[in-house]
């Protein structure tokens, strides 16, 4: 009993003298601290004021008007709405395209727009009916693009809708002073007022089951994600297997005998084991999205063999990476592929609408291009110009640079006779 009790005190005495060494704190105090406050500042960094940094936010305008103008004008109402619309708004901010209707279908169905106002071809006759019996309200109609993001298409509607509302006034106020309207009825001067009905519709609908346009983001999360973890058990496990590392679950510790391999077969054969393994990854991760909750997809054979190259990318990197930085190579690694490219993204709110700094990130960050290569599978019929030729380009770059980078780390390592160390006891 006293034996116990000494025992007891003597770990407590040790453990208060362990933690009571500087060196114990120091790397994990800096490297917690660190990861903390830069996360933070990625993450909130580029969502805080998505208004105030507007940069080229693509909306589409569209003048079907052809109507003749109204008495005293040179042009008709679509023309002048349309040149107001432009000129109201900096270009540095939103970015108005002008196309025909064509043009217009085109831009939506390649993610090119994120809305549009489209101005109809009766719009000028419709307003000059106003003053008679058979008066049709004039209509302006605003499109949303949803497959591009729920945040972006209805920051879209709502930049339409303001302009519309403007020159609905506008025409209110040239309108209501005219002599035919000196007899109008109280409630024909309030309709008068604000003339204009403006319409929402989908410009490019996409299924019901695609999270509000979501479904991409959270797709490509979850095949980023599968590399990144992936990645990391086989680093761990093949380290085990080789004898490089412990194995410890729970109360049970197990160290293997020490297989002699230098640091480029070490990761040559992480590499091929990440390659056959994200084969069972990817295919449960479209058999869990697709299968079992329904979300929407087409092109499958085309989603599943860009999903395998996806997560191979992400998982080779992984490996290099930590063939390159040792132990913290999961914390580099997790900047690369977690914390610098979610904000860089573009998925939840576009990029046109965050700081230039990940404007910056998302000309090379994987996720980036993943997201976009997924989205145009998903909503705009997997069309090359809708960011998945991009994609497939950043795919092969990312290979590249993960094979390239990871073996000439470890033929330096290796020819400079920095071998791997064998766990010790202490």
């Amino acid at each position: 009993m006293t034996s116990g009790r000494r025992r007891t005190a003597v770990d407590a005495g040790r453990l208060r003298t362990v933690l009571g060494h500087p060196k114990l704190w120091i790397v994990p105090g800096l490297l917690t601290a660190l990861v903390s406050l830069v996360l933070s500042l990625l993450y909130m960094g580029g969502i805080l004021e998505p208004e105030d940094r507007l940069h080229r936010f693509p909306v589409a305008l569209v003048n079907e008007d052809t109507g003749r103008p109204l008495p005293g004008a040179e042009q008709n109402l679509g023309a002048r709405i349309s040149a107001q619309v432009v000129g109201a708004t900096s270009s540095d901010e939103v970015r108005w395209r002008r196309l025909d209707p064509a043009e217009l279908k085109d831009q939506l169905a390649s993610g090119k727009v994120y809305g549009a106002l489209v101005i109809p071809e009766d719009f000028t006759d419709d307003v000059r009916s106003l003053g008679g019996r058979d008066a049709a309200r004039p209509t302006l109609t605003v499109l949303t693009n949803p497959g591009m993001g729920s945040f972006g298409s209805s920051f879209a509607s709502r930049i339409a809708q303001q302009a519309a509302r403007k020159a609905s006034t506008g025409i209110g106020e040239q309108i209501g002073g005219s002599p035919a309207f000196a007899d109008a009825s109280a409630a024909e001067r309030l309709l008068l007022a604000d003339p204009v009905e403006v319409v929402t519709e989908s410009g490019h609908p996409i299924g019901g089951h695609s999270g509000l346009g979501l479904s991409a983001f959270y797709y490509t999360l979850l095949l980023v994600l599968a590399g990144f973890l992936g990645g990391n058990i086989i680093h761990n496990g093949v380290d085990t297997a080789l004898g490089y590392a412990d194995a410890e679950i729970g109360p049970w510790h197990t160290r293997r005998p020490t297989i002699p391999v230098n640091r480029t077969e070490t990761l040559l054969l992480k590499s091929v084991m990440t390659a056959v393994l994200c084969l069972p990854m990817t295919a449960l991760v479209m058999l869990a999205c697709i299968t079992v909750l329904g979300m929407d997809a087409s092109h499958i054979p085309l989603l599943a063999l860009f999903s395998y190259c996806s997560c191979l990318s992400v998982g080779l990197g992984v490996q290099a990476i930590n063939a390159a930085f040792g132990s913290i190579g999961q914390i580099v690694s997790m900047f690369v592929f977690i914390a610098l490219a979610l904000p860089s993204s573009g998925a939840t709110i576009p990029l046109e609408a965050v700081p230039g700094f990940y404007r910056f990130l998302a000309v090379f960050e994987p996720m980036r291009q993943l997201v976009s290569g997924v989205r145009a599978i998903l909503y705009f019929d997997a069309r090359a110009d809708a960011g998945l030729g991009r994609a497939w380009i950043m795919l092969a770059v990312g290979f590249a640079l993960a094979l390239v980078f990871g073996f000439l780390m470890t033929r330096y390592y290796d020819r400079k006779g920095l071998h791997r160390m064998v766990p010790q006891p202490g």
